[in-house]
């Protein structure tokens, strides 16, 4: 997430808003953005209207918690599969209902969504958190246990629960994270393609120098707060030392692809997706021992060497910073000088904050001179020309399937370069 015209990448929400003792909490401001008609229309072109008031018909039916938590599991898990499947061609891609989708201005059907798409997982999965947060079951529902379903429901719908990767001599381990829609005050048609990337490539096998490598993927938020509960860390910590190469991706400058060298300490403050802006050094445990900046390990020269496909691929090393002794913020090309304070590395957004938080969790494990990793910004998705308010057409598509195809280049780039070694 860089901001250029445009701000771009990352996630965070919280998953209960702050109410009076007993009262049930109110949607939030991502959540209201539900009843507009665009999200609407987007649940119906997919077929995936269904999956809120499913889980609320459900969830009707729960005699306690325990209960309730497992049904929320259980669909969380399903709403990650399902989307998975779908972008990757099994299961249906469109509603069934096709008589209830008329065409602008007239009669006909209009189409459904292409496989490609991640918006139908990030509506219906607000959809469902919407449904739990103003849940009033009868047997009764406390602050905290309200606040640990969603937490779980978010967790299993962004396919952090289910990262697996098989046993077997020679199999490669790639992790792969994405992001949610954001910016969608500005246009709620939106989509990102780092999203798109993770349904993708989730559980799929990629051909490297060294053999095949098993690719799995997990979506975050484009809020500030989860980010400062940890989520990234609680996700990430089980499988960094595991795996054999990551790459955190976001959207981030228009017609063009970075690899960005080096990661800052600081927030900002653009809005997320709950209208949160928060300008402050990026909070982590052990403040006294945070480093200002981060650096990739990916093998960027080899990356930006090969032809991966349409857009150009930079080893984007521009920071700004606040030179050592001084006041005054420095734009420098070519990465932080010594003792500088950190402002913005790659951007300071949440797709900067994301590549930040992981690539100081493999340094904190000891895995800097060991393990590739590191931040991967995308062109912007953007619709084809003229199109004000049509939620896809042919060159927004193309432009989501290119630059998907792009990052799994980039990736099976990054592997044949380390693995070879």
């Amino acid at each position: 997430m860089v901001f250029l015209g445009l701000a771009l990448t990352a996630g965070l929400a919280s998953p209960t808003t702050a109410t009076a003792a007993g009262a049930t909490p109110s949607p939030t401001v991502e959540e209201q953005r539900l009843d507009k008609a665009v999200p609407r229309e987007i649940l119906r072109r997919s077929g995936f209207d269904d999956v809120a008031p499913r889980l609320a018909h459900e969830l009707g039916a729960a005699g306690s918690y325990a209960e309730a938590r497992r049904i929320v599991v259980r669909a969380g898990c399903a709403l990650w599969r399902r989307a998975v499947d779908r972008v990757q061609g099994r299961g249906p891609a469109e509603s069934s209902r096709r008589e209830a989708l008329p065409k602008k201005g007239g009669g006909g059907r209009r189409e459904g969504l292409s496989r490609d798409d991640d918006r139908p997982l990030y509506w219906a999965r607000l959809g469902m958190t919407r449904e739990v947060r103003t849940w009033e079951p009868e047997f009764g529902l406390s602050d905290r246990q309200r606040a640990q379903l969603l937490d779980v429901l978010e967790r299993t719908s962004r396919g952090q629960t289910q990262v697996r990767y098989p046993d077997g001599r020679g199999l490669k381990r790639i992790l792969v994270t994405g992001f949610d829609p954001f910016t969608l005050d500005r246009d709620i048609r939106i989509s990102n393609p780092s999203g798109a990337t993770a349904l993708a490539l989730d559980g799929t096998v990629i051909r490297t120098a060294d053999g095949p490598a098993r690719v799995e993927t997990v979506v975050f938020p484009v809020r500030w707060q989860d980010f400062t509960g940890g989520t990234v860390e609680r996700t990430l910590r089980p499988y960094l030392r595991k795996v054999d190469l990551f790459t955190t991706v976001s959207q981030g400058r228009v017609g063009r692809f970075d690899v960005e060298r080096t990661n800052g300490a600081w927030r900002g403050g653009f809005p997320d997706n709950d209208n949160v802006g928060l300008t402050e050094t990026v909070p982590v445990s052990d403040p006294a021992a945070q480093p200002q900046w981060t650096t990739t390990t990916l093998p960027y020269q080899a990356i930006v060497a090969a032809d991966t496909g349409r857009f150009p691929v930079y080893d984007h090393t521009e920071v700004t910073e606040i030179p050592a002794g001084g006041t005054t913020e420095v734009v420098r090309p070519d990465g932080p000088t010594p003792g500088s304070t950190a402002r913005a590395g790659g951007g300071n957004y949440l797709s900067n904050e994301i590549a930040y938080r992981a690539t100081l969790l493999r340094d904190r494990l000891g895995l800097h001179d060991t393990l590739p990793g590191g931040h991967v910004h995308t062109p912007v998705l953007q619709f084809g020309s003229g199109n004000t308010t049509e939620i896809t057409d042919a060159e927004f598509v193309r432009n989501r399937l290119d630059i998907v195809a792009q990052v799994r280049a980039i990736i099976t780039v990054a592997a044949d370069a380390t693995f070879r070694k």
